[in-house]
């Protein structure tokens, strides 16, 4: 089948799909859920001879870590689904409800986008979640996984479209391409896809960035920092230091510069460069910083904007909040930062000040994650300006259109010398 014809057969599966109630939807996310519980032994063993044949052609840590697949994580993904299940129906809702005038109703309703292409490298489990948010929110999905997931991705694929063919979702509203080729065809067919999710290293998503007329959805870097300010608690900050690091260092929310306030900084670091090495971390710093930890590396320019996705921090020692603030905003990627301070003047204007999806306070950026946020699960996560941005659910898969429903009104009425007057009475 060309690309074309499986877009085409994507779109016309997704406007049916767009038109089922809440709960057959449901049905079919749970019918999904079991039969991926199912299919565990094979899901895993097809993602083992990915594993396998990654590491023979000398796949990166960064990347092996996101592509293996073990129960723990799989478990975890069929609990997303799940949770997918339970939340609102997306579809349906009316934002807006508005008398024009006597007889005339505006209503502003949401509606599924149509059809998402989903580009992703590695992460076999993206590719679940993936789903059971298309499936719930209404649309269609064309998945590319990338070469190295490829067996992982087909049986996922096949066991989720045996499951939907039991429900009343066409299955051929879930479709995978496998090669490269086809995904550069994907990038051109902006007639029948309309928004693209590229999920991966910042080469890549710049790549398709660079490559499609239709929207896409997505972060280049994912360049995240913690400040230990001056009145940080030295205990609390070396907890959260460490988890944001070393929790899952391939991930786009682990932090990658670290920035120390200047009287912090004596008692802090020494006791944070222990912890992170214990956990293997290589520390590299700039000169104030090297001072202090003498056999660490020294961090060049070019480390402020660089994402390790490995065991790799570089520090910086700062002599204030605004300059904290101002190197992030100069190096971040408008990802996830975070200040540790009991000084909450402190926290409020690191909060208000720093450019990014997302601000935290004393906790650990690890926490950037649909699932984590109640969202079910994640398509990806955005770090443009204009919604939606940071981790996207649900409500950045929908798009909404105005419903007039008159009785004989005309435009010509509400012109010229005896014009009729909008009432705008709002009827919510």
């Amino acid at each position: 089948m060309s690309i074309i014809e499986i877009a085409q057969k994507t779109r016309a599966s997704a406007r049916k799909l767009a038109v089922l109630s809440a709960n057959l939807k449901n049905q079919a996310i749970e019918a999904v859920a079991k039969a991926l519980e199912a299919a565990a032994a094979d899901i895993l063993a097809a993602n083992a001879a990915d594993c396998k044949a990654a590491q023979a052609d000398g796949i990166a840590k960064p990347l092996y870590d996101r592509l293996k697949l073990d129960e723990s994580k799989l478990k975890s993904a069929i609990a997303g689904v799940r949770d997918v299940a339970k939340l609102p129906d997306p579809i349906g809702a009316v934002q807006i409800h508005r008398e024009l005038d006597a007889g005339l109703i505006l209503k502003r309703v949401t509606c599924p986008l149509g059809v998402l292409g989903i580009i992703f490298e590695a992460r076999p489990e993206a590719l679940i979640q993936i789903v059971s948010l298309a499936i719930k929110s209404g649309n269609g999905v064309i998945l590319k996984g990338g070469k190295e997931a490829v067996r992982s991705c087909e049986i996922l694929t096949k066991v989720i479209h045996q499951a939907l063919a039991e429900t009343a979702v066409n299955p051929a509203a879930v479709q995978l391409l496998t090669t490269r080729e086809e995904t550069i065809e994907l990038l051109k067919m902006d007639e029948y896809v309309d928004l693209i999710i590229p999920r991966g290293s910042n080469s890549f998503v710049r790549f398709v960035q660079e490559n499609t007329r239709i929207p896409v959805l997505g972060h280049a870097d994912g360049i995240c920092h913690l400040y230990a300010d001056k009145a940080a608690d030295i205990q609390k900050a070396v907890e959260i230091s460490v988890d944001a690091k070393t929790q899952y260092p391939a991930a786009c929310n682990a932090i990658e510069t670290m920035l120390v306030h200047k009287d912090l900084a004596p008692i802090f670091l020494p006791a944070v460069a222990e912890a992170l090495q214990q956990k293997k971390v290589e520390l590299r710093g700039d000169e104030p910083t090297r001072r202090i930890l003498e056999n660490i590396a020294e961090a060049t320019e070019a480390d402020w904007s660089t994402e390790y996705s490995d065991l790799i921090l570089s520090i910086k020692i700062v002599d204030s909040v605004e300059e904290a603030i101002n190197h992030i905003n100069t190096y971040g990627s408008r990802h996830t930062d975070v200040i540790v301070t009991e000084d909450s003047e402190a926290a409020e204007t690191f909060l208000n000040a720093v450019d990014a999806a997302g601000v935290y306070h004393n906790c650990s950026t690890r926490f950037a994650d649909g699932f984590r946020y109640g969202f079910g699960a994640e398509v990806g996560i955005s770090t443009q300006q204009m919604p939606p941005r940071g981790p996207v659910g649900l409500e950045g898969l929908i798009t909404y259109k105005y419903r007039v429903v008159g009785d004989g009104h005309i435009a010509a009425s509400y012109v010229g010398k005896d014009a009729r007057e909008f009432t705008h009475r709002e009827l919510l």
